[in-house]
């Protein structure tokens, strides 16, 4: 027959829950002590009656379990409050990155003429000081720049001028060697016709004068250009 499940309720009666207390209570403990027993754990138990009677059970050192309790709370209480101390600062510093960028836009747009009405006399002036600098610094950036392309067209207008001279200095000696080679070219093209003529003279000295039938001399004369 299958006992009967009794529902977890207070018992109204005095006495039959002083007997379920005590009983619960040593099946508590036994099964503390198991688990102590079976996975090597540090147990401890402490239970107050309804009458305010104290009971406990502990493996070992009730006291030693208690300090490590304790130290365990308070690190896991550091641990909780850490995040919440870096959540403040990084929230702090979030705060005052926006104050700043709030006060260096409104700045830009006084610069630039706007939202001046709430501005007294002393800001105004201080405004314009600050406007005075910024301009004279734009001027003497540009002056920089400008002596600067300066400098550099003038240092590429004297390249120019040397590679200008190199060059004027080059052309003489290309045109002489030029002739040079002309002139040679000449020599040995009148070279050439002057052997050829020589050979044409010598030829024509060989056979200028030969015996005929009749024994006399013929006589040939040439006029050569």
């Amino acid at each position: 027959m299958a006992r009967e499940r009794r529902a977890i309720r207070r018992i109204e009666n005095a006495a039959a829950r002083q007997v379920t207390f005590s009983k619960r209570r040593r099946g508590l403990f036994k099964k503390a002590e198991e688990l102590a027993v079976l996975c090597d754990a540090d147990v401890a138990l402490i239970v107050f009656s309804a009458s305010g009677k104290l009971s406990q059970f502990a493996n070992t050192s009730m006291n030693d379990i208690i300090d490590k309790y304790s130290t365990h709370s308070k690190n896991l209480g550091k641990s909780h409050q850490q995040p919440s101390i870096d959540l403040n600062v990084e929230q702090s510093k979030y705060s005052g990155l926006n104050e700043q960028l709030a006060e260096a836009s409104r700045g830009l747009r006084q610069m630039r003429g706007e939202e001046l009405e709430g501005l007294s006399v002393e800001e105004l002036h201080q405004l314009e000081r600050k406007l005075e600098a910024g301009l004279h610094r734009v001027l003497s950036t540009k002056d920089q720049l400008f002596m600067q392309q300066i400098s550099e067209l003038q240092q590429k207008g004297a390249q120019l001028e040397d590679e200008n001279s190199l060059l004027k200095k080059q052309v003489p000696q290309v045109i002489t060697a030029g002739a040079a080679v002309v002139a040679a070219d000449t020599e040995n093209v009148l070279t050439e016709d002057g052997q050829s003529s020589e050979s044409v003279m010598t030829a024509l000295h060989s056979g200028s004068s030969h015996d005929n039938d009749d024994g006399s001399d013929i006589s040939l004369k040439l006029s050569l250009p």
